[in-house]
């Protein structure tokens, strides 16, 4: 997990927000701050991140020359990206062959740690067949995850910044308290396998109590400070005794307290500028991120474009504040 710094090649005729960009984060992953979006493929984005020209084709713009080429301009960039497509799969061998051979070596990943490790029972929705509504044999079962997972990941290792478990918001009738939940997954973080820096993210407000933070120090997991519907504020998690649970810290700006996912969705697509700027979670960033830099651990910090409609806008004025 060396060589964290990224290696930036600046391009001339960078989009202008891009241009605008690229130095700054470039100087903060120096001193081991790393700032990126959820995600990449979004045409919202062109004109300022990407160039639209950059993906024509037979005279034309090509979404499938975009989405399968735009995470090449992307890394001119930013020095980091959460990768959620591994959410929903156990990439084969070969795709992340593909993946990494296909982008500059200086980008770092974020990635989720597939739901069929994170999910204690699926949901009722018709895309899980079968399995909707019952419980998942392999919730925090070790043995998929490193066999599908993490040994397909580590002759890649050194360019994941971290893997993300995510846990959905577990009901009562899963885990009846805190602790039900710390002694499920005290085991599976005793197995974890080496050569990854691991963090968790959780949906529970409830469970942010000391038993959690010290169980997460013991291993050296990160908790994920996350802005996100039902958490608390991101600035009153940082201020929780033990938050920062690791040598490193993890960040994800996903969506401003109390608005859901679909109703984001609907106020900010196509996610072409930032409509609603969230001055608190801006202002949170900016003090967790100095934090980090002062005490000299890398920090990596993602942004989703649901937060405010456009995560470039946001991370550059979370940049500017650092940077004064």
């Amino acid at each position: 997990m060396s060589g964290l710094l990224p290696l930036f090649d600046r391009d001339d005729d960078q989009a202008p927000q891009a241009a605008r960009l690229a130095p700054k984060l470039k100087a903060l992953a120096a001193e081991g701050v790393y700032f990126g979006t959820s995600s990449w493929k979004y045409q919202g984005w062109l004109g300022g991140i990407y160039r639209p020209e950059r993906y024509d084709s037979q005279g034309k713009f090509s979404k499938k020359k975009f989405e399968s080429e735009c995470l090449v301009e992307y890394a001119e960039t930013f020095p980091i990206v959460c990768g959620d497509f591994t959410f929903y799969q156990f990439p084969s061998q070969d795709h992340w062959t593909r993946l990494f051979q296909g982008i500059p070596a200086s980008l770092r990943f974020g990635f989720k740690v597939p739901e069929d490790i994170t999910v204690a029972r699926w949901p009722s929705h018709a895309r899980y067949g079968t399995r909707a509504g019952t419980n998942n044999e392999h919730f925090l079962d070790v043995t998929p995850f490193r066999t599908l997972f993490t040994r397909r990941l580590e002759p890649f290792a050194d360019r994941v910044a971290t893997l993300i478990l995510e846990f959905g918001t577990f009901a009562k009738s899963t885990f009846p308290t805190p602790a039900d939940f710390l002694a499920t997954i005290e085991p599976f973080l005793e197995a974890l396998p080496g050569g990854f820096r691991y963090s968790i993210e959780i949906r529970n407000p409830e469970y942010l109590r000391p038993e959690y933070f010290d169980l997460l120090s013991r291993h050296n997991v990160a908790h994920v400070l996350s802005a996100w519907t039902r958490m608390p504020e991101l600035g009153a998690q940082a201020e929780l005794p033990g938050v920062f649970s690791a040598d490193f810290t993890v960040v994800r700006a996903l969506l401003s307290r109390g608005r859901g996912y679909e109703q984001a969705v609907r106020a900010f697509e196509p996610y072409e500028l930032a409509r609603e700027p969230n001055e608190p979670v801006r202002d949170a960033l900016s003090r967790i991120a100095a934090g980090a830099r002062q005490q000299r651990k890398p920090a990596f910090l993602f942004v989703n474009n649901r937060l405010e409609g456009h995560a470039p806008t946001t991370i550059e004025a979370v940049a500017d504040r650092l940077g004064s």
